[in-house]
């Protein structure tokens, strides 16, 4: 990958991730978190780590943020009202993360293995989906099948509790 698509998914997954936090409403925050994992997956794709990504946008910016979107929606949530800034906490806080940033930057200095690259990767000989497939198939079989049913169970019961009787 490139580095200036790395700087550029990078700087996408932390502007969304702060979105998350700095939006009122919580519908946007949630669409704020799938544009932020959608840019951690082009992060593992550029780290050639294929089947993570795909896993990344399939469970986590699909079914998970799916389930966050569904609650959101079924607990009716409004957007926050305005509320009065705090300077105090924001002024302690901003001292506190430029603090973290120095201290980060003097410890980054002494870590002579961050200067060197990373060694070449190992040739490919089984690829990363069969060697999950056969471990997830062949050794965890039983508690697959099991998490299936109950989140199966789990499903119909939130249809069940979320559908509104008529009178």
């Amino acid at each position: 990958m490139s580095p200036i698509l790395f700087y550029f998914f990078a700087a996408l997954s932390l502007i969304f991730g702060i979105a998350v936090i700095a939006n009122r409403n919580p519908v946007a925050s949630a669409l704020s978190l799938v544009v932020s994992f959608l840019g951690l997956a082009a992060l593992f794709v550029g780290l050639d780590a294929y089947f993570i990504a795909v896993i990344q946008v399939l469970v986590y910016a699909g079914a998970v943020m799916v389930l966050f979107l569904f609650i959101i929606m079924l607990l009716d949530l409004k957007a926050e009202e305005r509320r009065k800034i705090n300077l105090f906490a924001y002024v302690g806080g901003g001292i506190v993360t430029a603090g973290f940033v120095v201290e980060l930057w003097f410890v980054l200095q002494k870590f002579d293995l961050g200067k060197t690259g990373f060694p070449p990767l190992a040739a490919k000989g089984v690829d990363d989906v069969r060697n999950v497939g056969n471990v997830l198939f062949l050794t965890h079989n039983l508690p697959f099948q099991v998490i299936g049913i109950l989140i199966l169970v789990a499903t119909i019961g939130v249809v069940v509790l979320s559908k509104r009787e008529l009178k």
